[in-house]
């Protein structure tokens, strides 16, 4: 949620979302009471404005997620990969003009339960490697020319690690799955 916005602008889903998560860890850090944080949680997930919105936050330090915790990955041509012991941040934003990416979470570092990746890819396909029990959705992703396959479970769980993927892709597909297994072991 932006602080400057007039207060009359209309928030989103995802804006009433972030205060929601914002008052949840308030609570879990003991600076909200059970009564308290019950009625800003109503006021939040009623709020139709920003004017709405910010005062059940005013008085709460800033939410470090959204201050710096996006990262932007840009390439002409070639592959974008990560993998292994690696940080994720709460937006990754990928652009390739001509290549793949493969990103996998598998065992990587997530900080948060929520993540959003966003996908700008013209010629080339995206692989997402979830961790066991994350859940993903990619019905924002558009294709030209390509599939868009995702086979975890859509809906978030309480606890789990949620993805969000959206983004245009010219010439390509994105596919996203839990890690492959043989005989127990990770490949």
């Amino acid at each position: 949620m932006t602080a400057h916005a007039e207060p009359w602008t209309r928030v989103s889903d995802g804006e009433r979302d972030r205060v929601v998560r914002r008052l949840q860890q308030a609570f879990a850090d003991g600076r909200l009471g059970p009564g308290e944080m019950e009625e800003r949680l109503e006021r939040a997930l009623t709020a139709t404005s920003h004017g709405d919105l910010l005062p059940t936050v005013a008085d709460l330090p800033d939410d470090p997620d959204d201050l710096d915790d996006v990262v932007q990955l840009t390439l002409t041509g070639g592959r974008i990969r990560r993998s292994g012991d690696w940080q994720v941040p709460r937006l990754l934003r990928v652009e390739s003009e001509y290549g793949g990416v493969r990103l996998d979470l598998s065992r990587a570092v997530v900080r948060h339960q929520e993540i959003d990746i966003e996908l700008r890819l013209a010629y080339g396909s995206a692989a997402i490697v979830l961790p066991p029990g994350a859940t993903a959705n990619a019905d924002g992703v558009r294709t030209s020319w390509g599939s868009v396959i995702c086979a975890a479970p859509g809906r978030a769980r309480p606890g789990r690690l949620h993805v969000r993927i959206t983004g245009e892709l010219g010439y390509g597909g994105v596919r996203v799955r839990t890690p492959r297994r043989w005989f127990g072991l990770r490949r």
